[in-house]
């Protein structure tokens, strides 16, 4: 059983992170420049939205959308890899990362508000358009997103977020429980997902050679999970994630439509997001650049060194030429 709890049990840094905002600075002026990575907060709509920056301010935009558990941490390699041709922002959503985490019960924590957050972020920065690199939480967010304004999204990549029914598998069953029943006990078995054995097992399971995973990703995260209030918020959102299954056809119309340039670099071996939902965007989007890769659920952690090319390679001649 997927959510079993294991043996084992992580001690953890009793410690937050501390945020500071920063002002825009000046467009960088070199590569060197360029690639420097800047962490910033913005306000939207009453929110402190933190985010990570880099590139040339006239760059074409990738915007970096992340997954739960993390936030946009597990972009930090990636980032300068891309940012001495392309303006690169990545932020955290509500409850994620640096970015405010209200209670949830003064705050209404669903996929709906996170994407009007990050489209209030996105035009406060000036992107008129994007290219969006969506993975776990960061897709429906992303696609919500484009339902918004289709005619802002130039680009896909797509890592291991799903937009198909065919991608929610066994790991979902307790979640769709909940979906179907808001008990107080449907909502409490769903606890242990956000436990430091479940969050090591995203980014573990599934990766042929453990020891090229960085155990900071699974502390780091975990000590944002457990800040007070925290797992409330991560129940509302397991929770309203069931809204997102009945826009899967209006995601689906969107690519048939619009047939955004589209790179999907997968780890195939995911059991949150299996390959079973990774195939069917090649019905929607025939043109799609299809890549399964030996991997788990956080593959750019796994394999960094194989996606970072593909998805240069997919900018440089799909989006930068555009």
């Amino acid at each position: 059983m997927l959510f079993r709890t294991l043996a084992a049990t992580v001690a953890l840094i009793g410690m937050t992170p501390v945020v500071q905002a920063a002002s825009p600075s000046a467009p960088a002026q070199s590569p060197t420049a360029a690639a420097v990575t800047r962490y910033r907060t913005a306000t939207v709509d009453g929110v402190n939205i933190f985010y990570r920056e880099a590139g040339p301010a006239d760059g074409p935009v990738v915007l970096l959308l992340h997954g739960f558990p993390t936030s946009s941490h597990m972009f930090r390699n990636l980032i300068p890899l891309l940012a001495d041709r392309y303006h690169v922002i990545a932020p955290d959503f509500p409850g994620f990362g640096g970015s405010a985490a209200p209670d949830h019960k003064q705050f209404v924590y669903s996929f709906g508000h996170m994407a009007d957050l990050t489209d209030g972020l996105v035009q406060q920065l000036g992107a008129k358009t994007y290219t969006m690199y969506v993975m776990d939480y960061g897709a429906p967010v992303g696609y919500r997103l484009a339902l918004k304004h289709p005619e802002r999204v130039s680009g896909l990549i797509v890592q291991n977020g799903n937009a198909y029914v065919e991608g929610l598998g066994k790991f979902w069953d307790p979640i769709k429980a909940y979906w179907a029943d808001k008990s107080e006990a449907k909502r409490n078995a769903l606890h242990v997902l956000v436990t430091p054995e479940i969050t090591r097992f995203q980014y573990v399971d599934g990766v042929r050679d453990v020891s090229r995973i960085d155990p900071d990703n699974w502390l780091h995260d975990q000590v944002l999970l457990d800040r007070p209030g925290n797992r409330e918020i991560q129940m509302d959102l397991f929770g309203d994630y069931g809204t997102n299954v009945p826009l899967y056809p209006q995601f689906q119309a969107f690519f048939r439509r619009y047939q955004p340039p589209t790179l999907i670099v997968w780890g195939r071996n995911d059991k949150i997001f299996p390959a079973e939902g990774a195939y069917p965007y090649l019905r929607d989007l025939p043109k799609a650049d299809l890549h399964l890769l030996d991997t788990g659920h956080f593959a750019l952690e796994d394999k960094l060194d194989v996606m970072a090319p593909i998805i240069r390679q997919f900018l440089d001649s799909q989006i930068a030429s555009r």
